[in-house]
């Protein structure tokens, strides 16, 4: 079974990002642990407070479905 970095890779690139509208080059897992699943977003989106709210809430709620052992999706710089 893959490790739990590459089963959230593959479950945003395949399963949130298409959901959210983004494509998945877009989304960089760079930690999880402790079910917080760390990313970075790239794309007019990530600069905007706002928009950042409502695609990281999207992304965790799709990406709970696929991984479940991730509770918290957090954005980082």
């Amino acid at each position: 079974m893959p490790d739990l970095v590459t089963r959230v890779q593959t479950a945003l690139r395949d399963h949130a990002g298409p959901e959210m509208g983004l494509d998945g080059s877009l989304i960089e897992v760079v930690v999880v642990a402790d079910g917080i699943a760390s990313v970075r977003l790239a794309g007019a989106c990530a600069s905007c407070p706002a928009s950042l709210s409502v695609i990281i809430t999207g992304l965790e709620q799709e990406l709970k479905k696929h991984v479940p052992e991730v509770d918290i999706i957090e954005a980082v710089g």
